[in-house]
């Protein structure tokens, strides 16, 4: 459940929770019908409320008006001990650990391929610019591949993110839609504006089906390990930007869904409490992929305004919803459960039920 309030409360009345707004209107929500609650803006939250959030351990994430993490609420922590030995044991063993690492940079990869194939079945006139760049990262796929190194497996995965981001702008068909390269901290254009916010709710699911499995969030085998990081949740998020976000933001593009008037042109200071930082650079970006913004007189950022932010969560929770299918089971299932699926995958290969760790790749 969202909640999009800079005023709002909620309150506990009974075994229920109420959200109240400041013109007097209120909603209920029943706790046994809730599985996770977002928070966007300044909602405030009674102490009454916390506790029953507690006893029905309704994971909450908090994000700023802008779409930034500013953390989350979990209740009953893994107690899993012996998971999380396994994932240590990996992470102690650089070469196990770098195999994983080598199938998530692989898998994403190739969504970045199958979503630039499209770009180019579209695409008549880019048709060259589109099969260079597609030659070149598979070109990267197959150094991924055969990587003997994390420093250099981190090196391919940001050359292709390069390249797929130098195409990713053909499949954008709205000229006011501004796409150049992917910048952040803050976003510079529209479009960087919603892939950065739906990154954001992507990292949100994966952590939360992490956490339902008892793994330790912050073991990873991709991203670099360090105090408080969730290093997995980044990991398995990799191989669903390309379908799930990168998607869902050309689609409400191309199809008129946002406006210009969902959007809004703010300078600010990294001190303040709404700057739009993401919780990590995302991997691929390095400073030739980011516009420079060193010598900037003034920081400024285009972001989304409340009503496009209720515009973005629909179609990513629609795309959440849809069905495909999922190869290993040979099923359509939700992106949802897919997502759900590869972490109890990965689970499977830490506690050596399965040998090799399989990405998710969508045609």
């Amino acid at each position: 459940i969202y909640i999009l309030s800079d005023y709002g409360k909620l309150s506990k009345k009974d075994e229920t929770i109420v959200f109240s707004q400041p013109d007097g209107t209120s909603t209920i929500l029943f706790p046994f019908k809730t599985e996770h609650l977002v928070l966007v803006g300044k909602v405030s939250i009674s102490a009454d409320a916390l506790r029953l959030l507690a006893k029905y351990k309704i994971g909450t994430t908090f994000l700023s008006s802008n779409g930034r993490f500013n953390g989350k609420l979990s209740f009953g922590d893994g107690k899993n001990i012996f998971l999380r030995q396994k994932q240590f044991r990996i992470l102690d063993n650089p070469q196990k650990s770098l195999e994983i690492a080598r199938s998530i940079v692989a898998g994403k990869i190739r969504n970045e391929i199958s979503f630039m194939q499209r770009i180019k079945r579209k695409n008549s006139n880019e048709n060259a610019a589109v099969e260079s760049a597609i030659s070149s990262v598979k070109n990267t796929l197959s150094n991924a591949e055969k990587a003997d190194d994390i420093e250099k497996l981190r090196g391919y995965e940001g050359l292709a993110a390069r390249k797929y981001f130098e195409v990713f702008k053909f499949n954008l068909q709205d000229e006011w839609a501004e796409f150049k390269t992917r910048s952040k901290n803050p976003p510079r254009t529209n479009v960087n504006a919603v892939l950065s916010f739906l990154y954001t709710l992507l990292m949100y699911r994966v952590e939360s089906a992490i956490e339902s499995q008892g793994l330790d969030s912050c073991c990873g085998n991709l991203h670099a390990v360090n105090y408080g990081k969730t290093a997995l949740v980044f990991d398995l998020m990799e191989e669903f930007r390309s379908p799930i976000c990168d998607s869902v933001c050309c689609s409400l593009f191309n199809l008129g869904t946002l406006k210009s008037e969902d959007f809004e042109k703010k300078e600010f200071s990294a001190e303040s409490e709404d700057y739009p930082l993401e919780m990590e650079r995302e991997k691929g970006d390095s400073d030739s992929n980011l516009e420079d913004e060193e010598n900037t007189p003034a920081k400024y950022g285009i972001l989304l305004t409340k009503a496009g932010i209720k515009k973005v969560i629909f179609a990513f929770e629609a795309k959440m919803n849809s069905l495909i299918l999922y190869a290993p089971t040979a099923q359509k299932i939700s992106y949802a459960k897919i997502i759900y699926q590869q972490v109890l995958h990965y689970k499977r290969v830490v506690c050596g039920e399965e040998t090799e760790y399989k990405a998710y790749y969508f045609k």
